[in-house]
This record gives C-alpha cells, sequence and structure tokens, in this order.
C-alpha cells in the first residue's frame, strides 16, 4: 500500500477528537540549517535522504492565526488578502486539504512573516510549522512537538525543525511511512553565538527548493557523493556543539552550504541560485578572514547569505557588512 499524506495525518488526528476553539494561534521562529537538507526519498511526504540540523532564531519567524468558515479560504499574508490563484494561497489550500472533515470547510489564515517570503531565508520552514501549531491550537489535538514535527515535515522538510528554538536535529528516518522522520532539540546552548542575515535579494526565487532538490537529485551530478558529505560533517557538527566551538561550527557549515550550492550547479541544466551580490559577499568574507576576522558564510536555496561569528566578533562584522541583521540565538 502507497502510504500517503492523507493517511498519517489522520493517524495522527483522528483519535483527538476535542472541543474546537474560536480560533488558532501561534509563532514559530526561522531557523538556518547549519548540516542541509537537500533531496527527497518519497517526494509527497518530505522524508529527506539525509539527516540535517539547524539553529533557531527565536526572535524572528512566522506569526499565524486560524479559524473556520464555510466555503473558499481566505488566506492574507502580511496583511494582503490573496486571490485563491495565488501560489501562496494556492499551496496553502492544498495543506489544509489534508485537515478539512468534510469537502465544505474553509479556514481563515492570517499569516506573517519576519523575513522576506520565498527569498532563501527560511520562511517557509517556519510558516508551515506555525500553520500546523495554529492548527493544533483550533482544534485542540494537543499533539507532541514529535508528532507536530512530523505533520509540519509533510507541509515542507524544514518545518520540521522549525518547532522549538536552539539547536535541532532532523532524523531522516528509515519507515516508509515517515514516522521516525522527526525534529529532536539538543540541549547544548551557545550564548556567544551570532547569525547575521544579509538580504542580498527580498524577490522570491525562481526555482523553488522542491523543484530545485528534484531536478539536483534526478540529473547527472555529483549528488552521489552528497550523503557521504553530510554524513561526515553531521559527525564533525555534533561534537563540535557540545564543545561550543563557534569557528569549528562556522568552518563545518560553511563547508556543507558551499558544498550543496556546488551539487546543484553540477547537474544539467545547472541549477545556480546566486546573484553576482552573493559571490562578491563570499569574497569579501573570505578575504576578510585571510586578514584575520572568525566569520563564516552559510546559504540555503537562495541568494541571500548567513554569517556564522561569536559576539566578540561583532562590532568588526557591523563594520564589514553595515546593513547586517544580527541575532542572538541563545538570547
Amino acid at each position: 500500500m502507497s502510504i500517503t499524506a492523507q493517511y498519517i495525518v489522520q493517524q495522527l488526528t483522528q483519535s483527538k477528537q476535542a472541543q474546537i476553539k474560536t480560533q488558532g494561534t501561534a509563532y514559530a521562529p526561522v531557523n538556518i540549517a547549519l548540516i542541509k537538507y537537500w533531496g527527497k526519498r518519497n517526494s509527497e511526504l518530505n522524508l529527506p535522504i539525509t539527516d540535517s540540523l539547524s539553529v533557531g532564531l527565536k526572535t524572528l519567524g512566522t506569526h499565524t492565526s486560524i479559524a473556520l468558515c464555510d466555503g473558499q479560504d481566505h488566506i492574507t499574508l502580511n496583511g494582503t488578502l490573496l486571490a485563491a490563484e495565488h501560489p501562496f494561497s494556492q499551496r496553502t489550500s492544498r495543506y489544509l486539504d489534508l485537515f478539512r472533515t468534510v469537502p465544505s470547510m474553509g479556514f481563515v489564515v492570517d499569516t506573517k512573516n519576519d523575513v522576506p517570503t520565498g527569498a532563501g531565508l527560511a520562511s517557509s520552514a517556519s510558516g508551515y510549522a506555525a500553520l500546523v501549531l495554529a492548527l493544533d491550537d483550533l482544534f485542540n489535538w494537543q499533539l507532541d512537538k514529535t508528532q507536530l514535527s512530523v505533520l509540519a515535515r509533510i507541509g515542507s522538510g524544514s518545518a520540521s525543525r522549525s518547532l522549538w528554538d536552539g539547536f535541532v536535529h532532523w532524523h531522516a528516518g528509515e519507515q516508509d511511512d515517515g514516522m521516525d522522520s522527526h525534529a529532536i532539540p539538543l540541549t547544548q546552548t551557545l550564548p556567544d553565538l551570532r547569525i547575521g542575515l544579509l538580504t542580498l535579494s527580498a524577490k522570491t526565487k525562481p526555482v523553488s527548493s522542491r523543484s530545485g532538490m528534484k531536478q539536483t537529485v534526478e540529473g547527472l551530478s555529483l549528488y552521489p557523493a552528497w550523503k557521504n558529505m553530510v554524513d561526515t560533517h553531521l559527525t564533525q557538527m555534533l561534537p563540535a556543539i557540545e564543545q561550543a566551538d563557534i569557528a569549528q561550527i562556522g568552518q563545518i557549515a560553511e563547508h556543507n552550504a558551499l558544498a550543496m550550492h556546488a551539487t546543484m550547479m553540477s547537474a544539467y541544466p545547472a541549477l545556480c541560485y546566486w546573484l553576482p551580490e552573493t559571490l562578491a559577499t563570499l569574497q569579501t568574507i573570505w578575504a576578510a578572514r585571510e586578514a584575520g576576522l572568525a566569520c563564516w558564510a552559510t546559504l540555503d536555496a537562495g541568494a541571500n547569505v548567513k554569517l556564522i561569528f561569536a559576539q566578540q566578533a561583532q562590532s568588526e562584522v557591523e563594520a564589514l557588512f553595515p546593513k547586517v541583521q544580527i541575532v542572538q540565538p541563545f538570547s
């Protein structure tokens, strides 16, 4: 039997009959992947080929409220009511289809992102995580975070990690139904860690992560080497976090990000999310590091760059990049 997303949702929620609230509300943080998720073994359930690891930015994320209505969904993004044919509305409504108990059930969704939507700054991760948390509040399921991580993953793989602040490890799992593919928070904290966001472009990226993964995995690319790369980086990253070694964390994260983008570029047709400003920013970071600045870069599927550094380097980073937005994940 082919296991569907609808089946998983029913397994997790059908026995959770409770008094439905007038409205559900939630907040979920953006997460920045230090070990990337790129490639799926099951596209419908968003089951990854490898583990991944991230750090949540608790002061940046998505705020979502949801209520029931009759008929068509009403979806508002950042204060603008979207048409039903808008791509964001279509994606959201397709996901909400999994939770409609009767065909006439509609949803009123109001969601606000603290970062640009669809620009490679993890808005889909925080967005689907916030939506799942709001649904749990609305329907009063009272699911645990592991179960909610599974539901969020079905919407967007990286959303499985946005249920928590701090360091989070998403285990790829092995089961066909994906019930063992969920995230788990790590206990380590790192108060000196800083993440800098450089928004080089707020435009929606031309190729979605979902399409980009498919193109990379199925094309003639270097992808077969990617799993071994991730396994190696993960075995290095976990002790680096335990030892609070920000330099080692930064080095591994930068290597992992560049390896992911190199794998994309090796596909045919090639997939490149970078803009000229992206490469110029990386070259600026590398030159500054040669001169002694302890700062590293990571990039998701998009043109924007994230910086990894310690509190002691903050003034130098701000001088180098005056427009950087600095976040303290463990403030």
